[in-house]
């Protein structure tokens, strides 16, 4: 059995550490946070300040269907005690007036809705239960215990500091998220830096938290995004027990973001775009204040060069080597692709603390998650120049063929599935958008509406900065 060591118990940290502990491995997780999940949901999630470690905890999680996907084949009382405590399930072909035709992997077309701290709880309680796992909360990893050489030449991580003593390990999980120190532990060790590529978004981000009233008949569908307005959107987030957010979010250089934070301001803004009147309606209970987060990044931080691995017996999950904005939902759903790819393969007969573990790891890597960290820098470039120039003229090419596909979908299931497909990361939009059903059925819908043009969902600048002044 190998010896692991996981920084970071969040959900990328407690999901290796589960499915390795699954599997008989030792593994001790290290979280700096002191307080851990107690169960009472409303509490941690609203009452625990959490801005170093996670400060996304607070923000709108969905788990999409490749997510799901994982926590159903290998994890599935995990998944059970996630329904039982209120997280709910939302089938993507489910909104068509006509019964679809079911196909092969419309079974992974299906979201879970709940708040993260849901997801992190059943996780951790898992965790505890494992015989080989220890869980030290309130114990930063403040270094790395390195040998000067290891396999191929890399200096070699041989475990973990804390200010409690030093514990060896046979491999090191980074699950600490973007903000860990690992690049100067390394530097400190003389290994050469990680390879770090990113891309800033632009945009920023107001949540609010509501509950539906008791005795609501019916809800409007979810999860509802509108992101085709000029200089903003409106996305609104079912979660568990009654419990949904709503998210406004628009350029950081935006004037009018500031106000944003009141919540008159918030509610009267998220009205004027239809998914928010849709969730508003009704007098739901407001949970929670204006949540903000902005300065965020798609960063890609791999520790193999040119070279080959900068260092061995260490590997990095999560935040830590794949970072991705929030506006595709796609990070749990990459961090648990690759905790199942470290669970299946370190008992393949490689060292999973030897340099052909890391090298393999990293082509996976390169092969499986970048192509979608890709996808998502093009997407927020490509919403943060809208944003930025708040244009008002209607898309053209690529975006007007994407636009039409959005609308179409809405009442042709062919096209409905494709686009759900790269949503729930089953399928890279070359390959789903490319199929020639897809195009025919698309063709036909355009054939069919030869006057449509894309419009502009929510408000106008005009109407927006009267709300915003308020």
């Amino acid at each position: 059995m190998t010896d692991f060591a996981v920084i970071g118990g969040g959900v990328a940290g407690l999901a290796t550490a589960l499915l390795l502990a699954r599997r008989g491995h030792p593994v001790t997780l290290f979280e700096r946070d002191s307080r851990a999940p107690c169960g009472d949901f409303d509490a941690d999630f609203f009452d625990w300040p959490r801005p170093v470690t996670v400060p996304q905890a607070v923000q709108p999680h969905t788990l999409l269907g490749a997510a799901r996907a994982v926590l159903k084949e290998e994890l599935p009382d995990v998944y059970g005690e996630l329904l039982r405590r209120g997280a709910s399930e939302y089938h993507e072909l489910a909104g068509f007036a006509e019964p679809t035709e079911v196909r092969e992997g419309d079974e992974h077309l299906v979201m879970l809705q709940t708040r993260r701290i849901l997801v992190e709880t059943v996780l951790y309680d898992a965790l505890r239960a494992e015989p080989t796992a220890t869980l030290r909360y309130g114990e930063p990893v403040t270094g790395l215990i390195v040998a000067p050489t290891g396999e191929g030449g890399a200096p070699r991580v041989t475990g973990v500091r804390t200010e409690r003593g030093d514990f060896p390990a046979d491999v090191v999980i980074d699950s600490g998220g973007r903000r860990v120190q690992t690049a100067d532990w390394l530097a400190g060790a003389g290994c050469r830096p990680p390879v770090v590529e990113r891309h800033r978004t632009g945009i920023a981000y107001f949540c609010r938290w509501y509950r539906l009233p008791e005795g609501r008949a019916e809800r409007p569908r979810g999860p509802l995004a509108l992101t085709g307005g000029a200089f903003g959107g409106c996305a609104v987030f079912p979660s568990d027990n009654g419990v949904f957010g709503v998210a406004l979010f628009l350029h950081t250089d935006d004037p009018t973001r500031t106000a944003l934070r009141d919540p008159a301001v918030f509610e009267t803004a998220a009205r004027a775009f239809s998914s928010g009147a849709a969730w508003l309606s009704g007098g739901p209970e407001p949970l929670s204040e204006v949540l903000p987060m902005a300065g965020l990044d798609n960063r890609w931080s791999a520790l193999v060069d040119e070279e080959g691995p900068v260092v061995t017996g260490l590997l990095a999950v999560g935040d830590s080597f794949t970072h991705t904005n929030p506006t595709m939902g796609q990070g749990i759903s990459l961090s648990l692709w690759a905790a199942r790819w470290l669970a299946d393969h370190v008992d393949g007969g490689v060292d999973p603390a030897g340099a052909e573990f890391a090298g393999a790891y990293h082509a996976w890597a390169v092969d499986t998650l970048r192509p979608w960290f890709d996808i998502q820098v093009q997407t927020d470039d490509a919403i943060g120049q809208r944003y930025a120039e708040r244009s008002t003229e209607p898309p053209t090419g690529f975006a007007r063929q994407r636009a039409a596909m959005l609308v179409c979908g809405l009442s042709d299931p062919v096209v409905g599935r494709a686009r759900a497909r790269v949503r729930n990361l089953q399928e890279l939009p070359r390959e789903a958008y490319e199929d020639p059903e897809v195009k025919r059925h698309l063709a036909a819908w355009l054939a069919a509406h030869p006057h449509w043009e894309p419009g502009l969902e929510g408000p106008s600048r005009e109407e927006w900065e009267k709300v915003t002044s308020r």
